[in-house]
């Protein structure tokens, strides 16, 4: 049994459920501050009982993973990327992301406010357009753009990037604060592809001060947020996609996936094809 399947049973014996509706009323965070760890699977077990005290974990027609693909969008010299790796304020990830169980896709922004908190925008899209910009997404990229940072958005837009996972969302008892556990996560570029190990896992917490709840339990297991965790740009490092990656090295070190050139193995069945 894997350590995916051991540590869904685990939060299914601790986390009480909740729904949706209620989770977006409590806590749906397009606007936040937010911290990244790398964790193991013992580590995540170890902490399950103690987050079971303070959150509940989004239950849907009885499931409580759900899996998540997504398609980043960048410019040839990428562009997002290295707005990331040398930390400039005003920069964007944009995305179109399937929520496959619930056959629900959107195109999301996200950008970074003054104070550098995360806001995410996202817009309904269809599903069969997944991989896609087509005029009315570009457009909406475009508003949401200039509409945080008062000029228009500045390059060109192709498709780098996809990736899967699997994603558990805990939220807050009290509401306010919400955790994202994933796992199983797939990285695929034109030509390559990468699978990092499934006893790592990726968690976000997600609040108002970047020090929550999740984050205390974390830090007293002496577990301290992880720089420089995009997914994004780990996919991209991991992949030779650019030619720097140096600032992503810790995240890329405890994810156990440091880049080699040449060293990404095609997994089977699954590639994205270059743009045209």
């Amino acid at each position: 049994m894997s350590s995916i399947a051991n540590t869904d049973v685990r939060l299914e014996r601790v986390f009480d459920p909740i729904s949706l509706a209620t989770l977006n009323a409590k806590a749906e965070m397009l606007e936040r501050l937010d911290n990244k760890y790398v964790v193991g699977a013992g580590i995540l077990h170890r902490a399950a009982a103690e987050l079971a005290r303070h959150f509940d974990i989004l239950e849907i027609e009885g499931r409580r993973a759900f899996t998540y693909e997504t398609c980043y969008f960048d410019n040839s010299d990428r562009r997002s990327y290295f707005d990331h790796h040398q930390g400039r304020r005003q920069r964007a990830k944009v995305r179109v992301r399937k929520y496959v169980d619930a056959g629900l896709c959107f195109v999301e922004v996200k950008l970074k406010d003054k104070r550098g908190a995360t806001i995410k925008k996202r817009l309904p899209y269809e599903i069969g357009k997944f991989g896609v910009l087509d005029e009315t997404a570009l457009a909406y990229v475009d508003g949401v753009y200039f509409d945080q940072y008062r000029h228009e958005f500045p390059y060109a837009l192709e498709r780098v990037l996809d990736m899967s996972y699997v994603r558990m969302t805990l939220v807050a008892k009290e509401g306010g604060e919400r955790m994202t556990i994933d796992s199983g996560i797939r990285f695929f570029a034109p030509g390559s592809s990468h699978a990092i190990n499934d006893d790592h896992f990726i968690l976000e917490t997600k609040s108002a001060n970047a020090n929550g709840i999740a984050d205390r339990i974390l830090r007293a297991m002496h577990q301290h947020p992880t720089k420089h965790c995009s997914k994004y740009c780990t996919g991209i490092a991991i992949l030779n996609q650019a030619p720097r990656h140096n600032k992503f090295l810790p995240a890329l070190r405890k994810l156990g996936s440091v880049p080699a050139p040449q060293t990404a193995k095609a997994l089977p069945g699954r590639e994205i094809e270059a743009a045209a």
